[in-house]
């Protein structure tokens, strides 16, 4: 497998469990060294994917390429998995079953102990290689399961909801272990809800929605075609009038201040261009900040599932050439 190749390639693969379409003649390829998140609503289709990706079931018709081979089968050693479905083994000792696990991944004996040891310490889980795991909350054994999906130092990492059930201090802590792993060089795939972890890890996003591709592509690329709906002002004088200003703008729909710092989000109606409404604003008062503001992924994902959405206007939603935007651009007085 060349360096070039993606380390996953789908094509064409369709799951169906009875009546029900899990996901719809998806094609799909991770590059290598990318960090990509599975996102999507509930049912979507995200955990059917990552279990055709690892071979727990095969697709109904298409082909599922794991780094170079034709299943993850054939490189099970390269690849590190923490599934949805939490599960440790409650009866052994925390080191006891991360040895075991990495002795499944064929990690040789030899200084595996310390080795366990470091990497309980940096998960911030000291003092806990003797327990059970039966002994540790829910959130300290999923820590450990994470553990024994990536000590075998995996080419391919993949984490099915991975912040699930974890506080805001050890999402932080999981986030920042993803990170050093993406400097390292690795393919890794996660699926979450935590849109705020994929904004901030990933370089590439797959969106699925009803079994169906509906966004593909890098996070640069996405905010460059998402159309931005909303701009921030700062007047130079924060009275009342000042919104009402705002509010009057040809091309406003609505305008609310946002808090007590004079901000105001004035949201643009569709179709009107940002550039052109940002000059009227500019005209119309001192100002002494209009700025454009970036699309979140989560401005992204509630656009791209929002109920009684077709496929067609999903992908409507992202088209065009991005000629119009000016994502993060700001005109300061």
């Amino acid at each position: 497998m060349q360096q070039s190749d993606p380390a996953i390639k789908i094509r064409g693969v369709t799951k169906t469990f009875g009546s029900k379409t899990a996901v719809s003649n998806l094609d799909l390829d991770v590059p290598t060294g990318s960090v990509c998140g599975f996102l999507g609503p509930n049912g979507a289709g995200k955990t059917t994917t990552i279990r055709m990706i690892m071979s727990i079931f095969g697709p109904d018709s298409g082909n599922v390429e794991v780094l170079g081979r034709k299943s993850a089968i054939e490189s099970k050693d390269r690849i590190g998995y923490l599934p949805e479905e939490r599960g440790v083994y409650k009866k052994m000792r925390v080191g006891d079953f991360v040895k075991y696990m990495a002795t499944l991944k064929g990690v040789p004996s030899a200084g595996i102990n310390q080795k366990i040891d470091d990497w309980l310490e940096r998960l911030e889980l000291p003092g806990v290689r003797k327990k059970k795991c039966e002994e540790l909350s829910k959130g300290m054994q999923q820590k450990v399961q994470y553990l024994a999906a990536v000590i075998h130092e995996p080419e391919l990492i993949i984490l099915d909801e991975p912040f699930s059930g974890l506080d805001p201090v050890n999402v932080r802590l999981i986030r920042s272990l993803i990170d050093e792993l993406r400097r390292e060089g690795k393919t890794i795939i996660f699926s979450t809800h935590v849109l705020a972890s994929a904004e901030a890890l990933c370089d590439r996003i797959f969106m699925i929605n009803n079994g169906q591709k509906v966004l593909d592509g890098s996070i640069d690329a996405i905010r460059n075609k998402f159309d931005p709906k909303t701009i921030i002002v700062e007047p130079l004088n924060t009275d009342n009038g000042a919104l009402g200003v705002i509010e009057s703008t040809e091309g406003i729909r609505h305008a609310m201040q946002t808090g007590d710092d004079g901000l105001v989000e004035a949201h643009i109606n569709d179709g009107a261009d940002p550039q052109q409404v940002m000059r009227r604003l500019m005209d119309a008062a001192p100002m002494r900040r209009v700025e454009l503001r970036r699309a979140t992924l989560e401005d992204v994902f509630i656009a791209m599932v929002s109920p009684g959405d077709t496929e067609e206007s999903l992908r409507s939603a992202l088209s065009g050439d991005g000629s119009q935007q000016a994502q993060g651009a700001t005109t300061n007085a």
